[in-house]
């Protein structure tokens, strides 16, 4: 008997994951990964080459076939019946005449771009002109100041490159052939207005009035869309067959929102990961009237406002490795040591910042004495990211949304202190469901949709429950957070 299955690709930052979704139960039957290497520079650079992604997908998706074959008997009763693509966001692809890279990507977390942001907002009449003409401030992360760097510093390069896209949208036309892109991750280019789902003809002018857009950008589908088939000359590498329907995808916080069935109002997601996410669904578009929440598209038709924080598990892994504690002793000092950390406070700024918006800010310990132990600082190192991500809820709740409760997810949610101080902290009833690789799932669950016609569900099974616990000591905690971010801010520190 042949078992359908659908495949969810999710691209991110450390790894491309595989995920294999049962066509009638919606069960995940098994997880495929590929790790990524990543190139880093003190001025702020991360890039990857897009062929490190692709060589990913080919050995994750093998794997998980491998496996699901084993679990069945035969290779030949796995059939994916559809392909759905997540990828890490705001990516930059810059690709020549044959598609092929011309140089490696930036990345969603690269900063070197702050100077095209300034010179974006100036040429185009200020921060509000900017914010009434797609709904986002230019940030260093997304897509249009890096083709503004790419002007700037690598001209040859700018020149011959003919299209623009991004991370998802490049394994979309990998897989497939279709050069293509959906609302969802095109809202995060900050050159796509988000209200009306389409470019933004004064933006692309201000980045060059001189250039074809409408041949060098992708065109929009519908989310919720079969984008193409997958090329036949792709069959023997992955293991996959000719013709399989590969559907639009999306951004991996979109995908991440249909992966744990936040697709209705009042569920806020959090994501601890690489980056720190929280977003949730709207119905209509959300701008937050400062720019610091990000107004995004999903990837179902509806709306996804969101905010990011460039340091979330990258900084709690700095700090173990720091201390050379592994994930046990972790999970014991996050349990062990009470809410504000002794009295010390971390500013959680290793890598600059993204909410708020400071690309040179660096990490700050406040209050250490000689009686802190190590405890006491990886403490500190958690609460201050997790004060970080309240930061951006409280800019969602300014664009308009009011959420009930969180949904945690990501590496991070693995912890049941840091699951307890996500509740405390955002003081809202938390749930963290058992759902494996959201993002990879939520590629698969919207490819069963367009292709098979059902619908996510809005609930997952069983989740494990965390209620907000008060305390003066946390509110004090935070307060001291708060004001050694207005120094941050105020460039006093």
């Amino acid at each position: 008997m042949t078992r359908r299955v659908f495949l969810g690709l999710d691209c991110g930052t450390q790894s491309t994951k595989a995920l294999l979704l049962d066509a009638d139960s919606g069960a995940t039957v098994t997880v495929g990964r590929a790790d990524h290497e990543l190139i880093e520079r003190t001025d702020g650079t991360r890039e990857q080459h897009p062929e490190w992604w692709t060589m990913a997908a080919m050995e994750a998706i093998r794997a998980a076939l491998a496996e699901a074959a084993r679990a069945d008997g035969r290779a030949e009763d796995v059939e994916v019946a559809g392909i759905g693509v997540s990828g890490q966001q705001h990516g930059l692809v810059a690709l020549d005449a044959a598609d092929a890279p011309l140089r490696p990507a930036k990345l969603w977390n690269d900063t070197t771009t702050a100077p095209q942001c300034a010179a974006l907002t100036e040429r185009l009449g200020g921060s509000e002109q900017v914010l009434r003409l797609t709904g986002n401030a230019f940030l260093p992360g997304y897509t249009a100041p890096k083709i503004a760097w790419l002007r700037d510093h690598e001209p040859g390069v700018y020149a011959v490159s003919r299209r623009f896209c991004l991370p998802h949208d490049y394994l979309n036309l990998w897989l497939s052939g279709t050069f293509a892109t959906e609302p969802g991750d095109a809202s995060g280019t900050a050159y796509f207005d988000a209200r009306e789902r389409r470019y933004s003809e004064p933006v692309l002018t201000a980045l060059d009035d001189e250039r074809d857009w409408e041949a060098t950008l992708p065109p929009v589908v519908p989310s919720r869309s079969v984008l193409g088939q997958l090329r036949a000359g792709l069959s023997t590498a992955t293991g996959l067959d000719p013709g399989t329907p590969v559907s639009a995808g999306g951004g991996d916080n979109m995908c991440s929102a249909i992966g744990v069935g936040a697709i209705e109002p009042g569920r806020m997601v959090v994501s601890l990961g690489t980056s720190g996410t929280a977003f949730t669904y709207a119905a209509q578009p959300a701008a937050d009237p400062l720019g610091e929440a990000a107004a995004f598209c999903d990837s179902t038709g509806g709306w996804l406002p969101l905010i990011c924080t460039l340091n979330c598990t990258g900084a709690t892994d700095w700090i173990a490795e720091l201390l050379g504690l592994d994930h046990a002793a972790f999970e014991t000092a996050l349990r062990e040591i009470g809410a504000g950390a002794a009295g010390l406070t971390f500013l959680p700024y290793l890598d600059g910042e993204r909410t708020p918006d400071l690309p040179s800010a660096s990490g700050t310990f406040a209050g250490l004495r000689s009686s802190h132990r190590p405890a006491d600082l990886v403490r500190a190192v958690a609460e201050g990211v997790t004060f970080g991500l309240r930061y951006g809820v409280d800019a969602l709740r300014r664009a308009g949304v009011t959420p009930r409760e969180v949904t945690l997810v990501g590496g991070g949610a693995a912890s049941d202190g840091w699951a307890q101080l996500c509740a405390d902290v955002l003081e809202l009833p938390l749930r963290r469901p058992t759902v494996v690789e959201a993002a990879a799932r939520g590629a698969a669950l919207q490819a069963r949709w367009v292709v098979d016609g059902v619908a996510p569900q809005t609930d997952a099974a069983e989740p494990d429950r965390f209620e907000p616990a008060l305390s003066q000591a946390l509110s004090d905690a935070a307060g001291r957070q708060d004001a050694l971010r207005r120094l941050a801010v105020e460039g006093r520190l």
